[in-house]
């Protein structure tokens, strides 16, 4: 355990230190680095840790309690003697006590009580891991919001780079005079317009790197950079089936754990309220002593002789049985049938609830993929496009403008194209997390 313990400080250390040094971080370190810091979920927790001193406080109320009582009184004026007689004179009395109950029989509430308890506390429990689940899914959408504009910007920077490469060749044929200034001129216009598109997919990239940092609550964002896991995008990710993602969700999600533990609560809080009906039973045992002290009298016996000859031990029963509580006991059974159908219909809707977003997920899926497979195959169709603008620009049939209006349409494609692989990518991830 201690080595777990210790094992444990270091890698939380570890992590810590990577992200104060501007380390990047893996998807599984953004989760993690999330489910630590997040409040709600330490709320959360807290909630389920009441919800399990309830459920052991309801078994320890089987015991039997233990209790123990001294008191000494003092009586000033006629006291009663040893003869069972008054004289007038002070007195005092020393008495000790210790009692014990064990409640034997009361319809079963205790038993009832324990089990609605302990459904209570797999309901928080579950409650937890829904959080947890929404918490992953944040940081992933946030975390696949990151690597689209960090490509995004490699797209543009790449784009800038390849205008610079022609404005430096045009430059040439501007000194030798084989072409005309103004193309040169349409040339830099481009690139500016290019350089500004990286200005512009910086600020996004930093926009959606603090939006990240603010999920995982990290400070520093600006040193903040994520490793893209290659698996997830070299791979074309697998879609499941709307009914799979579904049968999987009825057996697995927390929410419907939680609206099952929930409703098997509502049941034992009726046993609990028609307990009421039946008579409790009850023994009990008790063992005392005192001392008895009269002022100016000789007669006294020492304190440890009385203590002696004055113990006592008493043992007993006690029944109760109810005859009339204003039917109180029959009110609170059906508020708490009222609650079981309650509960009943919390747990279709949250079914209901879980069958819409699978549906909706699954939707999404299908046509993330589909606009995906669109943007593939416009990307062949564009590529082809612009190979032919240059070698027509390179002939010299073809102006600057064309050359660089098929450029910005092969630009926004591969842009398109780039979105719709995340989005396909993310959209698949989601439905998965719902299993």
């Amino acid at each position: 355990m201690k080595s777990k313990l210790i094992i444990l400080t270091v890698a939380l250390l570890t992590l810590s230190s990577a992200t104060q040094a501007g380390q990047t971080l893996t998807l599984q370190q953004c989760i993690d680095t999330a489910l630590m810091h997040n409040r709600i979920i330490q709320q959360r927790d807290l909630a389920r840790k009441a919800k399990e001193i309830e459920y052991q406080q309801a078994r320890m109320n089987l015991l039997p309690d233990l209790n123990a009582s001294a008191g000494q009184n003092f009586t000033l004026g006629r006291s009663l003697t040893a003869d069972n007689t008054y004289k007038s004179v002070n007195s005092s009395r020393t008495y000790f006590n210790v009692s014990s109950e064990l409640l034997l029989f009361d319809g079963l509430k205790m038993k009832y009580d324990i089990e609605a308890k302990k459904a209570d506390m797999k309901a928080s429990e579950a409650d937890l891991e829904k959080i947890k689940s929404d918490i992953k899914l944040n940081v992933t959408v946030a975390f696949m919001q990151v690597m689209l504009y960090r490509e995004n910007l490699d797209l543009a920077k790449s784009q800038v780079e390849a205008t610079k490469q022609k404005v430096e060749q045009k430059q040439a044929l501007v000194r030798e005079g084989k072409v005309a200034e103004g193309e040169l001129l349409e040339l830099k216009a481009q690139l500016a317009k290019e350089e500004f598109s990286v200005i512009q997919a910086s600020n996004n990239l930093k926009l959606a790197l603090l939006d990240l940092a603010q999920i995982v609550e990290l400070d520093n964002f600006e040193s903040l950079d994520v490793i893209v896991p290659a698996e997830l995008i070299n791979n074309e990710p697998v879609l499941l089936s709307a009914e799979e993602v579904y049968r999987s969700a009825l057996q697995n999600r927390p929410e419907i754990r939680g609206a099952e533990y929930r409703l098997q609560s509502s049941r034992k809080n009726v046993d609990i309220a028609k307990s009421a009906y039946f008579p409790t039973l009850g023994f009990g045992a008790q063992m005392g002593s005192g001392y008895y002290y009269l002022e100016n009298f000789p007669g006294n016996e020492a304190f440890g002789k009385q203590m002696r000859d004055n113990l006592s031990t008493v043992l007993g029963f006690s029944l109760r049985v109810p005859v009339f509580n204003r039917f109180s006991t029959k009110n609170r059974v059906s508020a708490s049938r009222l609650a079981v159908e309650s509960s009943m219909l919390d747990l279709e809707n949250t079914k209901l609830e879980l069958q819409k977003t699978v549906q909706q997920a699954y939707q999404n899926a299908l046509a993330a993929k589909a606009r995906f497979d669109a943007a593939q195959k416009s990307l062949q169709s564009s590529q082809e496009a612009f190979r032919y603008a240059e070698l027509k620009y390179e002939a010299g049939k073809a102006s600057v403008y064309e050359l660089y209006q098929a450029k910005n349409s092969l630009v926004q494609v591969k842009s398109e194209l780039t979105q719709s692989k995340y989005e396909y990518v993310l959209r698949v991830k989601a439905l998965e997390l719902l299993k």
